[in-house]
């Protein structure tokens, strides 16, 4: 099986595009079209557009990477879409929780809202993570098995 061969590849290729898609989205919906934080809200205005823009450029790095790496896959005849959704909700759970609880709690850089009760936000906007989260490592578990047993019978 060929693409039993690259499954890395196509885990990585998710966790960009995962990363990315969700990075991209929070960064849309959130900070420019709700305008409910920015991704650095300890400084003046204009240092949390700087840091939205960096934050944006990440966001398209990562999603651009995953669509490369994706083309690559599918060239090659090596595309294996149970492996790349893995990757991608594991990448876009990671990215999410780590948002929430790092970035939100840990470091305190900004606030999913300002001047309301966190704590519904805080639950859905962690839960929703963890969900995609565990639903990608078991994925990701799945599809090594399925590797595994391919490369062992070859």
């Amino acid at each position: 099986m060929t693409r039993v061969a690259r499954p890395g590849r196509n885990l990585a290729a998710g966790l960009l595009l995962g990363l990315g898609l969700v990075a991209f989205v929070d960064e849309v919906v959130f900070h420019q079209i709700l305008h409910w934080h920015h991704f650095y809200d300890r400084a003046t205005p204009e240092v949390g557009l700087v840091s939205d823009g960096l934050f944006h450029a990440f966001s398209w790095f990562a999603t651009v990477a995953g669509l490369v790496l994706v083309s690559s896959l599918r060239r090659d005849r090596a595309f294996w879409s149970r492996r790349f959704w893995a990757g991608l909700l594991t990448g876009a759970g990671f990215f999410q929780l780590y948002d929430g609880l790092v970035q939100h709690k840990v470091l305190g850089l900004h606030q999913i809202r300002y001047a309301v009760d966190l704590v519904p936000y805080d639950l859905t906007w962690n839960v929703v993570a963890a969900i995609l989260l565990v639903i990608g490592l078991v994925l990701i578990v799945t599809t090594q098995r399925t590797a595994r047993g391919a490369a062992a019978g070859a």
